[in-house]
């Protein structure tokens, strides 16, 4: 748990936040397995063994041994893999590495008495660490009884701060020259957070408005922002893979009035899972900036002008809806009580 501002907070530092969540800080690996070989064509394909093997790769194969409890690594084949072609992968699955604190000299140290320069090292520190991580794995060669595998791996797009604060730099600069003007982006889309940790017991099942707003508060001034179910969640994922359930995913768009909010907030979030107090479920959501001008699509602000006449009616529909907007000039939403 950490005390520290969000602008200096160690990558391998949990931030607790309001509403009982905290965001638990992971190295998240994205791994494909093939086969590697046509004699194993015929061979069954084992998850258990497979797991074990990786387990006791992460244990005994690196310069610091990392220890895993099952349950942070999720192996799932895909079905008829004697129908799948040879170039195929026979599986896909994600490993999860929570306990980061071996990389943290300072870790017992009081916040106040780390350094800038020891948060900027411990930040360099653990991006070499995880990139010499992708590098041992990706590309491994397992051999489960007789049958031979290939795995990839790879860091999700939406855990490369670094990848993403390329992307809208290089695309800003364009904008800049072509339009006059720096401009900067201010909105973060997050994807895949369960709706009932934003929702007001007391009075429904989906994501709240007010509660959503207090917590991401937390980062800076909100300007705009919309919360809805996450449906397309669902309609995105491999139907042979996924077990996600209608309605119980939210999408949140969050746009700040400062650019230095946004930067700290989706810096924060980028890395990180969602955790729940009392709660042993760490959720692995998306957190990404926005490059499709979400608050400036003329559907979204019909939307949003429709939840704000609902708000004026007193609310009466409040738990039926199913997405919700704010905008920071036309309403300032109460803090709710626990």
């Amino acid at each position: 748990m950490s005390f520290r501002p969000v602008e200096s907070l160690p990558p391998t530092e949990t931030l607790e936040i309001e509403n009982g969540l905290s965001l638990v800080p992971r190295v998240k690996l994205l791994l494909t397995i093939h086969r590697s070989d046509l004699s194993s064509v015929s061979k069954p394909f084992d998850e258990w063994k497979l797991k074990r093997s990786l387990i006791d790769f992460l244990k005994t194969s690196l310069a610091t041994p990392v220890v895993i409890p099952e349950e942070d690594l999720h192996i799932r084949r895909f079905k008829d893999l004697k129908k799948r072609k040879r170039d195929e992968p026979v599986a896909q699955g994600t490993l999860s590495i929570h306990d980061l604190g071996f990389l943290d000299k300072n870790r017992y140290k009081s916040a106040s008495l780390v350094e800038e320069d020891d948060i900027t090292a411990l930040e360099k520190k653990f991006l070499d660490w995880r990139r010499c991580l992708v590098d041992k794995m990706d590309g491994m060669e397992l051999n489960i009884e007789g049958a031979k595998f290939k795995l990839s791996a790879a860091i999700p797009r939406s855990d490369d701060f670094q990848g993403m604060k390329k992307e809208w730099e290089d695309l800003y600069a364009f904008r800049r020259y072509s339009r006059g003007g720096r401009q900067q982006p201010d909105t973060i889309v997050i994807r895949g957070v369960p709706s009932r940790w934003f929702s007001e017991p007391r009075v429904s099942s989906k994501p709240s408005m007010l509660v959503t707003h207090t917590i991401f508060s937390t980062f800076g001034k909100i300007r705009n922002l919309s919360v809805a179910e996450d449906n397309n969640l669902v309609e995105n994922e491999d139907e042979e893979s996924s077990d996600l359930v209608s309605g119980l995913h939210c999408k949140i768009v969050v746009q700040f009035e400062k650019y230095v909010d946004f930067y700290n907030a989706l810096k924060v979030l980028s890395g990180r899972s969602l955790q729940k107090h009392g709660s042993r479920l760490k959720a692995d959501y998306e957190a990404n900036w926005d490059k499709d001008g979400f608050f400036r699509n003329p559907g979204n602000r019909t939307q949003e002008k429709d939840s704000r006449i609902q708000a004026m009616m007193g609310g009466q529909n409040r738990s039926e809806g199913s997405r919700y907007h704010f905008n920071s000039e036309n309403a300032r939403p109460k803090r709710f009580k626990d």
